[in-house]
């Protein structure tokens, strides 16, 4: 038995926020069907063709689902699916501004017919309030929160390189959904759950926000740097690799000093010697240990910075994360099939002792259609009926 076997999640769900809470759901046994619209299903099916044919996205988010195509504009599609909610646990959504209202689905709507139903509404700015019917996207709502403004280099913003809008949203909707479940567990109450992208990302944002309200100016761009730690970034090594050092204290730039840099003295130079010194004095500094690093190879770089307790990484690529030694020291790759092939999947990072996350297929479009409908009693007959009248 995994933790939330026996808990029902239907998702309305489409992209990546709420996909991407309902998989976290799935590796805990809770059983989640994905409702999809008729030929062709969740759009983000289509971004790509990288993985066997599929989107990379998809494959991402979707293991262990089982999908129900169904098309809400019939009113036949809407009886299936409050038929669903009436055994359901959890409604997850996250389509445009007021669709789910409109079609019935509203979470004051549904609260009043399945009291014991938790809902999980997703959206870009929130139900309410000035931008409550404003579409939102990943990168729109990283500009709006001011995370490209401060990413990238001095010269040029950029974006961060995955959908942290939407994993954020989705981490939030998962916590929120399990808050709830124990709550309702406790108390019997079915407390809705509302997030949205921008709020979500915005939480992330709390350190640069308390910087620039208190400090009175935003961090600056850096690059690979930390804006406001130094040395904290990216040097050169002289066989041309790239090591990262990241010096966290007083204790630590000592260490520095004495073992990699060989230079003891520099510890206490007053340009130096506390870390909002050294982040005045950063162009120095870094020359200092530009200077020394091209001195090594990558290897004795490193060697030394684990001498001195000083945290260290390099800087890989993708493929060097594929087959990086931590994942397969820790045993954290696991097989998962897909309508094009089986792919190699990572194991949610949160280990349970004792339990092995579940990791079931990706699902085609509508694969589970016929199976869902005659588990709600439809026979065979009225399935071949929805399906020519294009409910389903």
């Amino acid at each position: 038995m995994l933790p939330l076997s026996g808990v029902t999640v239907v998702s309305l769900e489409q992209a990546v926020a709420a996909p991407y809470a309902t998989r976290q759901l799935a590796d805990l046994g809770a059983r989640v069907i994905k409702v999809e619209r008729p030929g062709g299903g969740d759009f983000a099916r289509r971004y790509d063709e990288s993985v066997h044919g599929q989107s990379s996205y998809f494959v991402w988010i979707n293991r262990s689902k089982e999908s129900l195509t169904l098309d809400l504009k019939t009113p036949a599609a809407r009886a299936v699916l409050h038929e669903l909610l009436g055994r359901a646990d959890v409604f997850v959504q996250n389509l445009a501004p007021g669709a789910t209202a409109r079609l019935g689905f509203g979470s004051v709507d549904l609260a009043r017919r399945h009291p014991r139903l938790i809902t999980c509404d997703i959206s870009g700015y929130g139900g309410s309030g000035p931008w409550a019917d404003r579409k939102a996207y990943d990168l729109l709502v990283q500009c709006e929160t001011g995370l490209v403004s401060v990413t990238g280099s001095p010269e040029e913003a950029a974006k961060a390189g995955i959908s942290v809008a939407d994993i954020a949203a989705g981490m939030y909707a998962y916590s929120g959904i399990l808050t709830s479940l124990y709550q309702r567990a406790a108390t019997g109450r079915a407390a809705p759950v509302e997030v949205s992208l921008f709020e979500a990302l915005a939480e992330w944002m709390g350190q640069p926000a308390y910087y620039t309200r208190y400090g009175g100016t935003q961090p600056p761009r850096t690059g690979a740097r930390h804006a406001t730690i130094a040395p904290y970034g990216p040097f050169t090594t002289g066989d041309g690799g790239t090591v990262l050092l990241a010096v966290q204290n007083e204790r630590e730039w000592t260490a520095l000093c004495e073992v990699v840099l060989d230079d003891p003295g520099l510890a206490t130079d007053e340009r130096f010697a506390r870390n909002s010194a050294r982040v005045a004095h950063r162009d120095t500094l870094e020359a200092v240990v530009a200077r020394r690093f091209a001195e090594l190879d990558t290897g004795e770089a490193v060697k030394l910075l684990d001498r001195a307790g000083v945290a260290n990484a390099r800087l890989n690529s993708v493929s060097d994360l594929l087959d990086h030694p931590v994942l397969t020291g820790r045993d954290r790759w696991r097989q998962v099939g897909t309508p094009g092939g089986p792919v190699d999947a990572l194991l949610p990072p949160a280990t349970l002792g004792g339990v092995e996350p579940r990791m079931d297929p990706v699902p085609e479009a509508g694969e589970h259609t016929a199976a869902i409908l005659s588990e709600l009693g439809r026979t065979d007959a009225q399935i071949k009926e929805l399906r020519a009248a294009g409910a389903v």
